[in-house]
């Protein structure tokens, strides 16, 4: 039996996306890379930046920022990782975004995680902080992962403001209310694929009514796989439906919502603008 064809929403051919989170060193997309990469492009997502979770990973990014010339790195300690964090592993990291040719363009993903706990508590909140300071002295944007950890992740970055080369939630999984706390401090909001679920009435709500001036979008891959792809790796193509979904919360055109969450992503990581496109 052959599989139901999906509909991909269509953008015009002087717009495009920004896959502003995406993890494109891990495993599953280790076969097929250059096809995902080329598919995105293909769709107008003409722009990924990869993420560091640690060291490793980081080093990964930045040779994938090398190698692909529409992808862009960020490094930086995941709070899951945080117990690797050491003056050692933060030396080296600074190194790599001190090297301009390594197309560093932010920190992260930093932050707290207490759904899962996998490091002390007391040790996701010292290398957040360690890792804030970091990114500040190296003049790049913070990327923060916030789960289960609404109150100290936001005490925290209070703290440590302002944020004059500022930052964003990353999948944010926040209410309206956290939104514009977040926002106050300059900040912006990324929205994931999780928009699109059925269930997801906070998020819609935070898509719906925020500014869309301080909007990006992400698609987390592998991971969150946006309706009708729930369920499977997530690809940097997929963001369309996301846009989409967005476009159809604010009663906008998808490619607004693409011209906009485009330029608040160019202005956030000082990404040359891509005027023309595809």
């Amino acid at each position: 039996m052959k599989k139901k064809k999906i509909d991909k929403p269509q953008l015009a051919l002087n717009s495009s996306l920004i896959d502003t989170h995406c993890h494109l060193d891990m495993k599953a997309y280790e076969d097929d890379l250059d096809t995902v990469v080329r598919d995105a492009a293909d769709s107008g997502i003409t722009r990924i930046i990869t993420v560091g979770i640690d060291l490793p990973s980081s080093c990964e990014a930045v040779a994938l920022a090398k190698r692909f010339p529409g992808i862009w790195a960020t490094i930086g300690i995941h709070p899951h990782n945080a117990e690797s964090g050491n003056p050692e592993t933060y030396r080296r990291l600074h190194l790599l975004a001190e090297e301009k040719t390594n197309k560093v363009i932010g920190y992260g993903e930093i932050g707290l995680d207490f759904a899962r706990n996998y490091a002390p508590r007391p040790v996701q909140i010292a290398a957040f902080g360690t890792q804030i300071d970091m990114a500040k002295e190296l003049n790049l944007p913070i990327i923060i992962h916030d789960r289960d950890a609404h109150d100290d992740t936001l005490a925290i970055l209070k703290s440590h403001a302002p944020y004059p080369m500022l930052g964003v939630m990353h999948c944010f999984s926040g209410d309206l209310e956290l939104a514009s706390r977040v926002m106050e401090l300059g900040l912006y909001i990324s929205i994931p694929g999780i928009v699109t679920f059925n269930k997801s009435e906070s998020m819609q709500q935070v898509a719906r009514e925020i500014p869309l001036e301080k909007m990006i979008l992400e698609t987390d891959g592998p991971f969150l796989a946006p309706v009708p792809y729930r369920g499977k790796i997530n690809k940097p193509e997929y963001l369309l439906h996301t846009a989409q979904k967005i476009a159809d919360l604010r009663g906008i055109s998808l490619d607004e919502v693409a011209r906009q969450t485009t330029a608040n992503s160019e202005n956030l990581f000082c990404l040359p603008s891509g005027k023309t496109g595809r």
